[in-house]
């Protein structure tokens, strides 16, 4: 069968990215001028002088210079959005229909990842749609084998692509989608999303896709199987829980879920961010700069504790600290559910299990293991995989791990 991701090389540029870029500039010139004016006003502050009329305004001129300059900013972005719209017209037929380049794919996955909700607010050209991949393209249903009923759908991590499962060169390189096909016939589909959306936003989409998708497959669906790489797993435990909820009819085809690193409670870095959002704003001159690091996206900020509903985040401000009050969500139910966590380290140990695990995730939070007993999950001592001296990154392409899933994929027991 041909590999999942042998296609042509893509364009690294397209007509709309004149209109993109000059939009993030945009951006840049407006945050810019709101985090100058709050240090501003912060000092004006200890001096005794009034501010304007919302906290961190300026007064008087000053403040007319700040709202001028933010003013000639949108008037002129509107301007060039208008003009870079009019060539995208005449150039579309050139290369807009291209495809993109693992380059330009990589770049925008990463741009996503860290502001992908702020790009689809304002309509980017850079954000990206969620969607079905196959064999190096959108799906195509007219492509599928009419004669396999056995789907394996790969669910990527933030600020990831999902050209990314592939490591080395596109014609030899190693893919657990591609091997696991040959090896069980799966038909593969890849998963593109914008991972700086709430994880919860990105499942109710991801819930949809699936039963639009799978309910025209060729044939009848006999297995549904899911690897989901880092917040990949969160991803895929939200589409359930709206999917069951919304009546659909794949969570029934599901079999089997394998999470490869998924920071089920959390990570390590997201929750040192929130502490430096609450360290910078503990003083009038620093609070201010504390905006630059809450540009982050809601996808990451989900990571702080592993955000999977829409009540964990609704209502709260995302960037203030508080405990971990999330929903309590299970591992699925009638689902085979398997996890697989790394370590740098040679050995288990407390520094291992809550902090440095695969240098993003710990151990504790890919095993699903919590402090509160009823937010553990639970999965069965036969359904966990520890590697040892391996990262995040290379779960993607380590070869115990693909034997590891075959042997588990194989001959699947039914869940109890």
């Amino acid at each position: 069968m041909p590999t999942p991701h042998h296609v042509k090389p893509g364009k690294h540029w397209r007509a709309s990215d004149l209109r993109g870029l000059s939009q993030l500039a945009g951006l840049a010139v407006t945050h810019s001028s709101h985090i100058v004016e709050n240090v501003h006003q912060s000092i004006r502050q200890t001096l005794g002088m009034s501010g304007g009329a919302a906290p961190g305004q300026t007064a008087g001129i000053t403040g007319f210079v700040y709202q001028s300059v933010r003013g000639v900013t949108r008037l002129l972005d509107l301007g060039l959005q208008r003009l870079f719209s009019g060539l995208e017209t005449h150039a579309l037929p050139l290369n807009e229909a291209e495809q993109d380049s693992r380059e330009r794919l990589a770049l925008l996955a990463a741009l996503n990842g860290v502001m992908g909700d702020k790009l689809k607010v304002h309509h980017s050209p850079f954000a990206l749609d969620m969607s079905l991949r196959h064999q190096g393209a959108a799906l195509d249903m007219a492509s599928l084998p009419v004669d396999q009923g056995k789907v394996l759908l790969l669910i990527h991590g933030l600020c990831m692509n999902e050209l990314q499962w592939r490591s080395g060169p596109p014609e030899a390189g190693f893919d657990h989608g591609a091997r696991l096909a040959e090896a069980l016939g799966y038909t593969p589909l890849y998963l593109r999303y914008n991972s700086g959306l709430h994880v919860s936003q990105n499942g109710h989409i991801l819930a949809e896709l699936l039963e639009q998708t799978l309910s025209q497959w060729p044939r009848p669906i006999t297995e549904l199987t899911v690897l989901a790489h880092s917040m990949g797993g969160l991803l895929i435990r939200s589409a359930i829980h709206y999917a069951r909820a919304a009546g659909f009819s794949w969570p029934d085809k599901l079999q089997n879920i394998v999470f490869l690193g998924t920071p089920h409670h959390g990570a390590p870095l997201e929750k040192a961010g929130n502490w430096i959002d609450v360290i910078l704003g503990s003083t009038p001159y620093s609070a201010p700069l504390a905006k630059i690091g809450q540009l982050r996206s809601a996808g990451i900020t989900d990571l702080r504790h592993g955000y999977v509903l829409d009540e964990d985040w609704q209502g709260h401000d995302r960037f203030r600290r508080k405990p971990d009050d999330r929903q309590i969500l299970p591992l699925p139910e009638g689902v085979n559910c398997y996890t697989v966590a790394a370590t740098s380290s040679s050995k288990r140990s407390v520094l291992a299990e809550h902090i440095v695990g695969d240098g993003l995730v710990p151990l504790q939070s890919a095993l699903g293991l919590h402090k509160e007993a009823e937010r553990c999950l639970h999965f069965a001592g036969e359904n966990q995989y520890i590697v040892y001296q391996s990262g995040h990154m290379a779960l993607l392409r380590d070869p115990a791990i693909y034997r590891q899933l075959v042997h588990w994929l194989d001959k699947p027991k039914l869940a109890p």
